[in-house]
């Protein structure tokens, strides 16, 4: 089982290498698996565990394929750390300041996993979350 989560593991990075690579992005990889690139730094400090936020966002399968936007179904209130988003979302987030924007690559294992989210987002599917932070407390 261990040798076969170190194989999806390294199938799932060599579609996101491959995809970065293909948009010609310069993207880091964080220690736990996160994919990002910061486009805006926006302003004071990172956020952090508890920081009540609202993001403008955009969520589409890494082939392209919509799912998600703030632009159909408003903006996202998030508790940073508490909320109910993927584990690879709440990450990212604590890499933006207010008002930063970001681009992050979930492979499957921080987004929706082995089950998908039973609506738009399959079983093991790698995503890509475009992400402004618009609201801060």
């Amino acid at each position: 089982m261990a040798e076969m989560n170190r194989f999806l593991v390294q199938k799932d990075r060599e579609i996101i290498e491959s995809y970065i690579e293909r948009k010609g992005l310069t993207m880091k990889e964080s220690p736990a698996g996160l994919w990002y690139v910061i486009e805006e730094e926006g302003e004071g400090d990172l956020l952090r565990d508890n920081d009540r936020i609202q993001i403008a966002y955009r969520c589409e399968l890494i082939d392209g394929t919509f799912c998600y936007s703030s632009d159909e179904s408003g903006l996202m209130q998030v508790t940073v750390g508490k909320s109910d988003i993927e584990p690879g979302l709440n990450e990212g987030l604590r890499l933006l300041k207010p008002g930063g924007k970001a681009m992050f690559i979930l492979p499957p294992f921080l987004a929706h996993g082995l089950v998908g989210d039973g609506k738009k987002i399959p079983p093991r599917t790698i995503i890509v979350y475009r992400v402004t932070v618009i609201g801060y407390e």
